[in-house]
């Protein structure tokens, strides 16, 4: 059976969508673009590259901890961690055993990981913990929080959500405190609902030094940001920003507050709360993106012109091309007729894995989707939380960016194919481009395996870019 949503020459069948749909946990997650030969050397900088054919592999190249690709990337992203103190080698990889040997779903995923973050926030076994070994334990135990939430809405418990959510960062909170110096936390007016910072500084002194904003994507957590980046702005004696806007963290699963497609309004705020400070050179502000973020981030800056760099991780012009073709056509003109299509031919055929997916991918736009996804149930209302992913593209504002402008792209990027070169060509600032390789384990969307290689090409550039200003 086949459906015409109207302004459609035809509509896919609901065998196709539902495919799609159970085939989109990890194409919805993220995203860069496809990437260069095999066995390539990394591309260079304004560099670029011949597209390849799509690999069937939906990691390839890269280590599978799952053979589901969906858990296989969230895996590598915990595994990554590592090297910035935020996952431990051995625990992730226990953990994956432990999955695989109990069958791999949300259910023993979420488990598992959940148990990981609890047993680290107690004392280890055999002696009372320092507060260096908490501190750490603390940031492995958020990792871990955070890798358990991404899938809940898909186990049997959906509504320990916002409890896991407030493990999460029970957990990053108390690694912040343990940290020396520990990081400001303030709230920075924002609408009605302020925004938590955490403001990182390499010391105590007020001398002005070179700032980041790091942003996060639709799905991450504050720990997150502080692998792709807080450390190695510290080493370079930076100062970074870490934060919740609308749609992340604390501002969705407990203010219930969803994206805006405005993230001007979100980073202004930040950026007058920084400038304010004695401790921050306000002609060095530097914004990143990271994920989802690669669309937020550009779009600020395009208004906001006291960013004095920019790097998007990766490029990303229109979120909504990140979900399968098959999901962007259940979406018309007509709410009514969306709707209708949404909760009578499609819902009713949607496996429980895809519907999962769904409710996770559509959360940070619809409170009411959020709140049914809590409850066991999939939301009703396609059409508002779809516009809202819609209203987010920026192709029409990317040539009114000035700051110079890094775009990363990755070999086989699964989310966002092609969109970090569209960013770079419609960028009038000075600009670069640089692809992160499979030759330097750093392919796919956001460089998984190799973090600490993605910080070193983003703060190298960032070095460089503000050394002259």
């Amino acid at each position: 059976m086949t459906y015409a949503p109207r302004h459609h020459e035809s509509g896919p069948t609901r065998r196709a969508l539902l495919v799609a749909g159970a085939g989109a946990g990890a194409a919805l997650a993220a995203g860069c673009a496809p990437g260069g030969e095999s066995g390539a050397p990394a591309a260079t900088f304004s560099g670029s590259a011949s597209p390849r054919p799509a690999a069937e592999d939906p990691t390839p190249g890269a280590m599978t901890l799952f053979k589901d690709p969906a858990y296989n990337f969230n895996g590598l992203l915990a595994l990554g961690a590592a090297g910035a103190g935020a996952s431990e080698v051995g625990e992730v990889l226990t953990a994956v055993n432990a999955i695989n040997q109990a069958g791999l779903s949300a259910q023993t995923y979420v488990d598992t990981f959940r148990k990981l973050g609890d047993k680290l926030l107690k004392p280890p076994p055999g002696a009372p913990a320092d507060d260096q070994t908490k501190r750490f334990r603390a940031l492995r135990a958020a990792q871990y929080y955070g890798q358990a939430l991404f899938f809940v809405l898909g186990s049997k418990d959906p509504g320990s959500e916002e409890q896991l959510y407030t493990s999460g960062r029970g957990a990053w909170d108390a690694f912040c405190d343990r940290c020396e110096p520990a990081p400001v936390k303030a709230s920075v007016p924002y609408g009605t609902t302020p925004l938590p910072v955490w403001f990182f500084r390499p010391d105590e002194s007020n001398a002005p030094r070179p700032t980041v904003i790091l942003t996060n994507g639709s799905d991450g957590q504050n720990v997150d940001m502080w692998t792709y980046g807080v450390p190695a702005a510290l080493a370079r004696g930076w100062n970074a920003l870490v934060y919740d806007g609308p749609g992340q963290g604390q501002l969705l699963f407990v203010d219930r507050v969803v994206f805006t497609p405005t993230w001007e309004k979100v980073v202004t705020p930040l950026v007058d709360w920084l400038s304010a400070r004695p401790d921050v050179d306000p002609g060095k502000i530097a914004l990143t993106g990271l994920s989802m973020a690669g669309d937020l981030a550009p779009r600020a800056a395009a208004f906001e012109h006291r960013i004095a760099a920019l790097v998007a991780m990766p490029g990303c012009v229109e979120p909504w091309l990140g979900f399968p073709p098959e999901i962007r056509e259940i979406l018309t003109a007509d709410k009514e007729e969306t709707n209708d299509i949404w909760n009578k031919k499609v819902v009713p055929e949607l496996p429980p894995d895809a519907a999962a997916v769904m409710k996770k991918r559509f959360e940070p736009f619809s409170i009411p989707a959020m709140l049914q996804a809590r409850q066991g149930k999939l939301f009703t209302d396609f059409y508002t939380p779809a516009t809202r992913i819609q209203a987010l593209a920026i192709t029409s504002v990317v040539s009114r960016i000035k700051a110079p402008t890094l775009v990363l792209d990755y070999d086989d990027e699964q989310f966002y194919p092609g969109q970090p070169r569209q960013m770079y060509d419609k960028l009038t600032s000075p600009k670069d481009y640089l692809k992160l390789t499979a030759a330097e384990g750093a392919q796919l969307h956001c460089s998984p395996m190799a973090p600490q290689l993605h910080c070193e090409v983003v703060f190298d550039w960032l070095q460089d870019t503000l050394s002259g200003n």
